[in-house]
């Protein structure tokens, strides 16, 4: 083997593909002249970036946790280092190597190898199925027998680390995987190319650049499962930094000291602001581990920590989870930030993953966290902070990263942009950002069998998770969140959820104690009867050691609450909303579905047409008229959030003003309405929306709402029960409204509203909640009412239990090993399914030309669309490219497939 000094990497002519193993090639058919870059300097380059990310401080910790050890001595991080560097070992196969070769390139007379890959392909050698391979391959490493000594598991732990550096693609290999068949030619010589000679190269260069892995007396490696899936999560991590030609540049010449380049650029890589994983210089910018945090009062807009925002800062920084149940509006959001501030100056985390229900409640939320980041990090070392939002950032949501399928990595750097994040160049980096602002879903990805979740969880292990409107996950999501928890604290991760309307057996759940619950002596288990859930504080801040109460926040009202039997009366609904705002008053319109709303808007827009002088009163965008749901264009609905702000805003100056729209008003937006009109919906979402009503203290408020109202929509007469049976008319309501399906939530809510007229917030949070949710109470609106409810109790409950069978294998078996148990680690299934169920399944329908937006002009470039408007029988409807729009009045149509679709200012609807 030739030994050469380090080159440029950029003046070796056309490569010697037929003498030097590489690891990744710019082939004749691409751009630019050929080039190489040789497998054993790929290898070093994705060794040293493991080992360089070992060295921070909370990584480092977190690997260490994973594997039920506080820390990680010298051996075990070499190890774990030539782990990492074996990544892409299958690549000596000369089925992967000639595929980048000429006609020329082979040898005279002889057979051609076909191209092949480098992960499944070894599968058969680590099974001895090409046993002819397997009697070579690893001893040809010179060190395999000591190797097997690395654990004290007979050799299991060693292996399932090895399998899960070669699943470095995003999906851990079926060892067994019965459509694999033995190439033992692949392993041949072949020409010029000897794949024993050059991984007994390999095996002595490992040596040399990670010798206290082979030190003698050294500890085993730890043998818990959850080590190996955070491995595989770094080293994934690992490649993709060493896979960047920006930070790796391709060297074609062979070089026995390339370890010291490798390590000088992974140190670039990694400490580089682009990247932001090395934090040593922010830290120490910051004042060091344990420096005072700036006062409150600097980092918000406000001076005193109210009653929640002093318990969250209060309560044990090293709580792996912890809970705030508080009302809306009473500064939830300050209070994960000033805790934020307090678990990074102890050094416990080095940021932040604000994971919201929705994309439009991230938008709102990245705005605050930004101002927040200014005011805690000192200049010259903020953190960008990250829109981990596809589609709504123009930096972030572009295409994924290759899947190595031909070994062809360019794809890795032509989408470099010097000017962001490397986080937020693609979703798949989203959680690896400082800090981030994003959706829920995001961070179940990292608990999923979905391609590259273990590189999510690895690293998103490193920050605080914030989960806001926790209590917004369905049973499904519920199940995932569990998971997620666990594996994030099994690392040693911190979390912190936050809701106002929490049920006690999805507190106990998410605290990991579900289950475990000692009945009715208070301590929050699933076992807890409803008179002693209802008794919990309220608000509180809860860990695994308990429950804390927390003094009201200052935030408390009176809601004067009254149902009324117009839920499908719109013309009803628009002339009640016209007679208040011509009063003065600011009123909300909530309704469940965009369907309603829109025959709401529509009404409103009659009526208010009869008399000029209610032209002022209807909420719109540079004098076009509409209405708020989640059916328009990413540009347009930032239009919508902001001029919704303007006229319900704390600031803005009485004014009479209607706005009408979905369940998109309830989070994040910080609005002040003096009347709630709103569908019936479960009472911890009627909790949610009544957050925006009287949201701060005003004194201009007009006659007659100076108090806070709430109206509740009903269908006819109050009665819930024809909606048991199929209808047309549920508007979300009940299992054929396919919104909130179970219909003794609702009838318990309507109770409650009937019961209680007046609602004090918070004081009665705990009790409306648990009264109108808990199982208790449940079985209570059953028995009462005969068997069509006790039969739709029963499907209900069936679709719950199939619903949190259907998230446990969906998720990770982060306590199963790659090798002992391997095929419980395996990927089965749709990984489609698995991630639609996250939320409602929607496309994005690209537009060439882009139209203009009917709000203000702008170009739309797509939409996001339902996918059940493009089912059919036998499949779906989606274009494989862009499609052509045509203008009509106030808008624009298009058709996919037989199916017509407008949009205009209401927003895109089927034609």
């Amino acid at each position: 083997m030739v030994t050469a000094s380090a080159t440029d990497g950029g003046d070796c002519g056309r490569p010697d593909y037929t003498g030097r193993f590489w690891a990744k090639a710019q082939p004749p058919r691409q751009q630019g002249p050929e080039r190489i870059h040789l497998l054993e300097h790929h290898l070093a380059d994705v060794g040293a970036c493991f080992e360089r990310l070992l060295m921070q401080p909370t990584i480092g910790r977190r690997m260490a946790r994973a594997g039920r050890r506080d820390a990680l001595d010298e051996a075990t991080a070499a190890r774990l280092a030539v782990f990492a560097a074996l990544h892409d070992i299958g690549k000596v196969n000369i089925g992967f190597q000639t595929q980048v070769w000429t006609n020329s390139d082979h040898p005279a007379g002889s057979w051609r190898p076909r191209p092949a890959g480098h992960t499944n392909q070894l599968l058969p050698v680590l099974t001895d199925d090409d046993w002819e391979t397997a009697g070579w391959f690893f001893k040809g490493l010179g060190w395999w027998d000591d190797f097997l000594t690395w654990d004290d598991q007979d050799g299991a732990t060693v292996c399932g680390l090895l399998l899960a550096t070669l699943s470095h693609h995003g999906r851990p290999l079926y060892l067994y995987d019965p459509n694999l068949s033995k190439h033992p030619r692949l392993w041949r010589p072949y020409g010029e190319l000897n794949p024993q000679e050059y991984v007994a190269r390999i095996g002595k260069l490992l040596c040399q650049w990670f010798p206290a892995a082979f030190a003698p007396g050294a500890p085993t490696l730890p043998s818990a499962p959850a080590f190996q899936h955070h491995f595989l999560g770094l080293c994934n991590l690992a490649d993709w930094i060493g896979s960047n030609e920006e930070w790796f540049p391709f060297e074609c010449a062979p070089d026995d000291g390339y370890i010291v380049r490798a390590r000088r650029q992974a140190e670039d890589a990694i400490r580089s602001r682009k990247v932001g994983l090395d934090i040593g210089a922010q830290r120490k910018a910051f004042g060091g581990v344990g420096a005072a945090v700036p006062d409150f009062g600097i980092l918000f807009a406000f001076n005193t920590l109210n009653a929640i925002q002093q318990a969250a800062g209060d309560t044990p920084l090293e709580a792996p989870v912890v809970i705030i149940e508080s009302e809306t509006g009473s500064g939830k959001t300050e209070a994960a930030l000033w805790r934020l501030a307090r678990m990074y100056a102890a050094g416990l985390v080095d940021g932040m993953y604000f994971a919201l229900p929705t994309r439009a409640a991230a938008v709102q939320i990245h705005g605050r966290v930004e101002q927040f980041v200014t005011r805690l990090f000192p200049e010259g070392h903020r953190p960008e902070v990250v829109l981990a939002v596809p589609g709504y950032d123009a930096g972030a949501g572009g295409g994924g990263l290759p899947d190595y399928a031909a070994g062809y990595d360019s794809g890795y750097d032509g989408h470099y942009d010097r000017g962001r994040p490397w986080a937020a160049e693609r979703p798949k980096r989203f959680l690896a950002a400082q800090i981030a602002v994003g959706t829920v879903d995001q961070a179940m990805l990292g608990a999923l069998r979905v391609r590259n979740a273990h590189l999510r969880s690895s690293i998103l292990a490193r920050n605080l998770l914030v989960v806001d409107e926790a209590h917004a996950s369905d049973v499904y999501m519920g199940a995932v969140l569990e998971r997620l928890l666990a594996a994030h604290g099994g690392a040693g991760g911190y979390a912190l959820l936050m809701s106002a309307t929490l049920g006690s057996a999805a507190r106990a759940r998410w605290l990991g104690r579900g289950g475990n619950g000692g009945g009715d002596d208070g301590d929050g288990g699933d076992g807890l009867s409803l008179e002693a859930a209802v008794a919990k504080a309220y608000p509180a801040v809860s860990t695994a050691a308990g429950i804390d109460a927390v003094g009201e926040n200052g935030q408390g009202k009176e809601v004067d609450i009254s149902a009324i039997s117009e839920m499908g009366d719109f013309d009803a609904v628009a002339r009640r909303a016209l007679d208040v705002a011509r009063a003065g008053a600011k009123v909300l319109v909530i309704r469940n579905t965009v369907d309603y709303a829109i025959n709401t808007q529509q009404r409103v827009e009659e009526l208010a047409g009869v008399d000029p002088g209610d032209a002022g009163l209807l909420y719109g965008v540079k004098g076009i008229r509409t209405l708020h749901h989640g059916r328009f264009a990413a540009g347009d609905r930032r239009l919508l959030d902001a001029r919704v702000q303007v006229l319900l805003g704390k600031d803005t100056p009485a004014a009479g003003v209607i706005v009408v729209g979905t369940q998109t008003l309830e989070q994040s937006l910080d609005i002040d309405a003096d009347l709630l009109i709103t569908d019936l919906c479960p009472v911890d979402v009627l909790l949610q929306r009544i957050g925006r009503l009287h949201r701060h203290s005003r004194s201009d408020r007009p006659a007659g709402y100076d108090k806070a109202r709430c109206i509740v929509l009903t269908p006819a007469g109050g009665d819930l029960a024809p909606l048991l049976e199929q209808t047309a008319n549920a508007n979300g309501l009940g299992e054929y409204g396919g919104v909130y399906v179970d219909l003794r939530i609702l009838e318990a809510t309507r109770l409650l509203i009937d019961k209680h007229p007046q609602w004090r917030i918070p004081g009665m949070n705990r009790k409306l909640v648990e009264r109108a949710t808990h199982p208790d109470a449940l079985d209570e609106i059953t028995a009462a009412r005969g068997d069509a409810w006790k039969a739709h109790a029963n499907r209900v409950r069936g679709q719950q239990l199939a619903d949190v069978m259907a998230g446990g294998s969906a998720v990770i078996s982060f306590d199963q090993s790659f090798f002992a148990d391997n095929g419980k680690v395996v990927f089965h299934g749709n990984e489609e399914n698995i991630r639609t169920r996250l939320g409602e399944e929607r496309v994005d329908i690209a537009f060439d030309p882009a139209p203009a937006s009917p709000l203000d002009g702008a170009p739309i470039d797509k939409v996001a669309m339902r996918l059940d408007w493009l089912r059919r029988r036998g499949g779906v409807d989606i274009p494989e490219g862009p499609i052509e729009t045509k203008s009509v009045a106030g808008g624009f149509e298009f058709a996919i497939g037989n199916r017509r679709f407008r949009y205009d200012q209401l927003g895109l609807r089927r034609a």
